[in-house]
């Protein structure tokens, strides 16, 4: 079965069907921007996901007591005639992404038209060569739900059929800058699909 691209950073209309979130949004003090970057001779064109995370906890909040993220994903798109646009990603077994990390911990994020809309299914996303191009594969199947960070039970099987969102979030508190490239997030039955500028074994 042919890849099913879903977010292709190196077209730069992609980047702004996208949106970024942070503890700023509720009085923190963490920054977070998405850049396009254009593609050199060694690298591909890429989205950059940046910033700083601050554990600074707002003065006037008393009810935040914990502070420290930043994380993106696309933005709801637009209905079609046959209702809302959602990916079918259930004949697929892998989300494969295209990236280069500065090998702080991220997670791989997706929502889906689950009953309870605040569910996030995670996956970590590891990096074997921080700060270098590199391609993984995340079985669907593993991922983890999640509801506001927390782990919750039962751990229903996501809604592959339906999913709304993709997205990727840094959460490890950890205070100073940040920063994650991506190319490309696709989904496909084969590891052996890797994107044109990584032709090494993705094992």
């Amino acid at each position: 079965m042919t890849p099913y691209h879903l977010l292709d950073f190196t077209d730069p209309e992609t980047i702004t069907t996208c949106k970024v979130m942070s503890d700023a949004d509720m009085g923190g003090f963490s920054t977070v921007q998405l850049d396009q970057v254009s593609a050199t001779a060694s690298e591909p064109a890429h989205m950059r996901f940046h910033g700083s995370i601050s554990i600074d906890l707002p003065p006037d909040r008393p009810d935040i007591q914990r502070s420290g993220y930043a994380a993106w994903r696309n933005k709801d798109r637009g209905p079609t005639l046959f209702g809302k646009s959602l990916w079918d990603v259930d004949p697929y077994l892998y989300l494969a992404l295209r990236f280069k990390s500065d090998g702080r911990k991220y997670f791989v994020n997706v929502q889906t038209e689950s009953i309870v809309h605040t569910d996030i299914h995670q996956h970590r996303l590891y990096s074997r060569r921080p700060r270098e191009w590199e391609t993984v594969f995340l079985r669907w199947a593993d991922f983890v739900r999640t509801n506001h960070g927390e782990v919750v039970e039962p751990q229903n099987e996501m809604m592959t059929q339906k999913v709304r969102t993709l997205g990727i979030g840094l959460t490890d508190r950890v205070p100073g800058p940040f920063e994650l490239c991506v190319a490309n997030m696709w989904t496909t039955n084969r590891m052996e699909d890797v994107d044109a500028y990584d032709k090494e074994d993705p094992s």
